[in-house]
């Protein structure tokens, strides 16, 4: 146990030492406890200036939103130094660090922090990667009204001037309108290169967030807090900023990277089922393309993650989250004309199809047509002599045990092929798909027949 002089947390280098190879605690008291302690001292150099009341009431100023970054705080009282110690013990003991995943670019890195209660110590989290106490929070009307205040609460503690953009909940936000509607918004607000925009919300607020730090003055500084399962283990993760178009599904974006990612697996307790249901497909899927034994352990846990407080949802996490931290640090932009990022992909050709000849988000959340995707992918490359047919049934039956969908709703096969020619991962005029050799061996094709892609959505239902 180490305890520095009150000035030490101030310096920013001995403060970053602290927060790589130590738990900081703030023992936090009220300004009159504070002064009776120190009437009649005569030690304390920075006391003797003045009027002590007056000199501590501007130190409490200066430095309580910096002391507010440790990351335990505990408030103290008049109470015996005894009762202070063993409530320092018992935070000690209760202490969970957040699971941290490092996304290691070849310019920079960033950090995925999962874990419970993160929001309400977002500010100071936040702070230590933003260039200036200044944001704006892009949310939308559902996780504003459970949400915002928490986070809200959490930037006034560490001194961040901070405004809100508040957009209309669901897939139908994910437009031109928004989009401009946020950045004049962000324009009107006199914000600077150094204000940092904030999303907190699902894979769509994350989207359109991230597409307007991107673009708003050449490019602001930028923090995903996603509030669903599938933002994230997904979206929140790799800097894929974007909305769609009347031509298909992120057709306009940008890449531009978060300086930080904040998972705070409690809030996931709000989600409706089949949320937590579509978020679960996008952990499958790293396990499908690259992971068997992840994909064999999905499997056996795949019921009670979706259970709330389940001790197996957090670990699922990081290990999706891992595993595309790993494929974008490889192929940031998705250059690799084979096997690099592309394979994130993987049931996406077929899934952004079925996506829009639902009306995004009406019919199939994203997550449930990703889960539809995958077996189609699947069927597709066991059709094609490429992995046992087993997979396929295997796979149908993972998905069935946790309430996904597996069949197309009699969707016109002519229809989704053309909204799958208008995907952005065509090829010289050919259609692109992640195909898989097996469990945990996916790889990218162009070089797939119409005919074999009709063939697999009519065995799925499509007319």
């Amino acid at each position: 146990m180490l305890a520095p002089g009150g000035g030490a947390f101030m310096d920013p280098e001995t403060r970053s030492t602290i927060f790589n190879r130590a738990v900081s605690i703030w023992l936090r008291c009220p300004l009159p406890v504070l002064l009776q302690r120190v009437l009649g001292r005569t030690h304390r150099p920075l006391l003797n200036a003045g009027d002590p009341a007056e000199i501590l009431q501007q130190l409490s100023e200066e430095r309580s939103p910096l002391y507010a970054l440790a990351d335990i705080i505990i408030d103290g009282s008049e109470a015996p130094i005894q009762v202070t110690t063993s409530s320092v013990i018992s935070a000690l003991k209760a202490y969970t660090p957040p699971r941290q995943v490092k996304v290691t670019l070849a310019d920079r890195e960033y950090e995925v922090l999962i874990g419970p209660d993160l929001l309400s110590q977002a500010g100071g989290r936040m702070l230590r990667v933003m260039p200036q106490p200044r944001c704006v929070v892009i949310t939308d009307e559902i996780v504003a009204s459970l949400y915002l205040k928490t986070l809200e609460d959490s930037l006034f503690e560490v001194g961040v001037a901070h405004s809100n953009v508040i957009i209309p909940a669901g897939e139908a936000s994910k437009n031109f309108s928004a989009w401009h509607h946020i950045v004049e918004t962000l324009l009107e607000q006199r914000i600077d290169r150094s204000t940092t925009i904030v999303a907190l919300g699902g894979g769509v607020v994350g989207d359109l967030a991230g597409f307007a730090a991107a673009a708003t003055l050449r490019g602001l500084p930028f923090i995903q807090i996603p509030t669903t399962l599938l933002a994230q283990v997904d979206s929140s993760v790799g800097g894929k900023t974007g909305i769609n178009s009347q031509w298909g599904k992120n057709l306009v974006g940008a890449f531009h990277q978060p300086r930080l990612v904040i998972a705070d697996t409690g809030v996931l307790h709000s989600l409706p089922v089949n949320e937590r249901r579509a978020g679960y497909a996008e952990i499958v899927k790293a396990g499908l393309i690259a992971d068997a034994a992840f994909y064999e352990w999905c499997e056996t846990h795949a019921q009670s993650m979706l259970a709330n407080d389940s001790p197996n949802l957090p670990e699922a996490i990081e290990k999706a989250v891992r595993f595309k931290a790993t494929v974008v640090g490889d192929d940031e932009h998705e250059t690799k004309p084979n096997n690099g990022r592309a394979l994130l992909n993987f049931g996406h050709t077929f899934a952004h199809a079925l996506e829009a000849e639902t009306g995004y988000g009406q019919g199939l959340l994203h997550g449930e047509a990703v889960a539809i995707g995958m077996i189609l992918a699947t069927h597709l490359s066991a059709s094609l002599g490429l992995c046992p047919a087993q997979d396929t049934v295997r796979l149908i039956k993972h998905l069935q045990s946790v309430n996904l969908p597996t069949q197309i709703a009699k969707l016109s096969t002519n229809r989704l092929l053309e909204h799958m020619k208008q995907d952005k991962k065509m090829r010289g005029g050919k259609l692109t798909f992640v195909l898989t050799r097996g469990i945990g061996q996916a790889f990218t094709s162009n070089d797939v027949a119409e005919e074999a892609v009709a063939n697999t959505l009519l065995a799925y239902g499509a007319i």
